[in-house]
């Protein structure tokens, strides 16, 4: 009793722990893998063959890999957890532990403590890694578009970056911010049609970085009036300057070198923080509104006394006080005052939609084991396929209900603790609803049922045909 008894305590949680290490680690090079692919096909064209150095596209990516080691890490546990348990009950290793008296509970135990462990850690890489990532990613971007302004702008495709403005060039330079084949179409005057083409130029900000140069060399201007359609003027420059806003060009600048941070690269105690001083920010401007309203309406009350009595009192040709224009201006300080109130809520609600997510993304480690457990014991196959597939269908379901989550909580329509945590309370009732089930027996998913549904499944032949009769 004593070996069996020490078997159970010390070397049961061990064998579990060692046999979801393997697949947990592979699984999380496998979606870190698939992550940083689909990163470099996505800005490949951005990166190579702009002059930049190999270095700093290296150190672009690396600080990119904060936010997929985020997602990855909760989506390996659950593939993890999948391959594990549904090796051992493929190996009947399950059914022996519980023939030897251990519950599912039981062989709950050990992976949901190594479960909270993981999440803690993912917590405090939440808090501490992934908000400077972010914040020096953000500063290197930066630096880079101030460098190279042609960062957006693809040899033979219309950039559309710079708001008001679509941008053809049919070719860029490496080693420079030269451009030849312009074609620029200027969307800014919603009444004339504005297209300007040159056979070459030059990009660059201009020394205060508020604006986008453009200086171009032999060209024409094309206007076109779209009211009349009939007013059009063709001009021939020799060089032209035009000069853009910034902020479509996914540039920020910074009244000081600090580069102010967004909540993205803030920790949770950092928003906390903020959250605070715009909540007090939030009162005074309430409290500041019911003074105005008092004493709009005491001035307007006694302003009704007077023009009560004035008709008794007041010389002959005496004007009454003009209500309407009070009145006017009223209304106007009323909204605007409550149009910042309203600006501010909306801030402190997406402060706190960050926060929440902070927290709820390394909770779904414990929720995935959760559902993990059961469903591996019932599907009985350990390959990464099933476990891959399997894990699939509850990535989107997550994934929907956590994005959907953010948007209704930053539009105010849910509160930011339910939209951040509603996918986790939806997955972890299924997955008690299955170990409630694998609690009292050992169910089993049986995948060739499923064929069935197939149009062209594979037809059973007779003996007789089987035989040659």
């Amino acid at each position: 009793m004593r070996i069996r008894s020490f078997l159970k305590r010390y070397l049961v949680p061990w064998y579990f722990l060692r046999a979801l290490t393997g697949p947990f680690f592979f699984s999380l090079f496998t979606l870190m893998f698939l992550f940083l692919l689909h990163f470099v096909m996505r800005y490949i064209d951005q990166l190579v063959g702009k002059g930049l150095s190999s270095w700093v596209i290296i150190e672009l990516i690396s600080l990119n890999l904060a936010w997929m080691v985020v997602l990855a890490v909760p989506m390996s546990v659950l593939v993890a957890t999948l391959m594990a348990f549904g090796e051992l009950s493929q190996a009947n290793e399950i059914t022996a532990m519980k023939a030897s008296g251990m519950s599912n509970l039981r062989l709950l135990r050990p992976v949901l403590l190594a479960a909270v462990v993981v999440a803690i850690l993912l917590m405090l890489f939440n808090n501490r890694i992934l908000p400077e990532a972010n914040h020096r990613a953000k500063i290197l971007t930066l630096d880079i578009r101030k460098k190279k302004p042609t960062l957006n702008i693809v040899a033979g495709t219309f950039s559309q970056s710079l708001s008001g403005y679509s941008i053809l060039v049919r070719k860029t330079f490496e080693h420079n911010n030269n451009l030849e084949g312009i074609t620029l179409y200027d969307y800014t005057r919603p009444n004339t049609s504005v297209v300007v083409t040159a056979r070459r130029g030059a990009v660059s900000f201009s020394p205060d970085f508020r604006k986008l140069l453009f200086d171009l060399e032999d060209g024409e201007i094309h206007q076109l009036n779209l009211q009349d359609m009939l007013s059009y003027r063709k001009i021939r420059f020799t060089t032209h300057r035009i000069a853009m806003a910034v902020e479509g060009f996914d540039f920020e600048r910074s009244e000081t070198e600090s580069f102010t941070r967004s909540d993205r690269e803030l920790s949770a105690q950092a928003m906390l923080e903020i959250v605070d001083s715009l909540t007090a920010l939030q009162q005074k401007r309430e409290e500041r509104l019911r003074e105005r309203i008092r004493k709009d309406i005491d001035q307007r009350l006694s302003g009704m006394r007077d023009s009560l009595q004035a008709p008794m009192t007041a010389p002959a040709g005496r004007t009454r006080p003009n209500f309407v224009a009070r009145a006017r201006t009223m209304s106007t300080s009323i909204q605007n005052e409550i149009a910042q109130i309203d600006f501010t809520g909306k801030q402190i609600n997406q402060y706190f939609v960050e926060i929440h997510k902070k927290y709820s993304i390394p909770a779904a480690c414990i929720v995935f084991v959760l559902v993990g457990l059961p469903l591996g014991v019932m599907v009985r196959k350990g390959g990464f396929g099933v476990a891959a597939s399997l894990s699939l269908g509850f990535f989107i379901l997550y994934w929907a209900c956590l994005i959907g989550g953010e948007k209704l909580a930053d539009r105010g329509i849910l509160s930011p603790m339910w939209g951040m945590w509603s996918a986790n309370i939806i997955i972890a009732s299924f997955g008690i609803f299955l170990l409630v089930k694998t609690v009292r027996e050992t169910p089993s998913i049986d995948f060739s049922s499923l064929a069935r549904l197939l149009p062209f499944r594979r037809r059973e032949r007779p003996a007789s045909e089987a035989k040659g009769l």
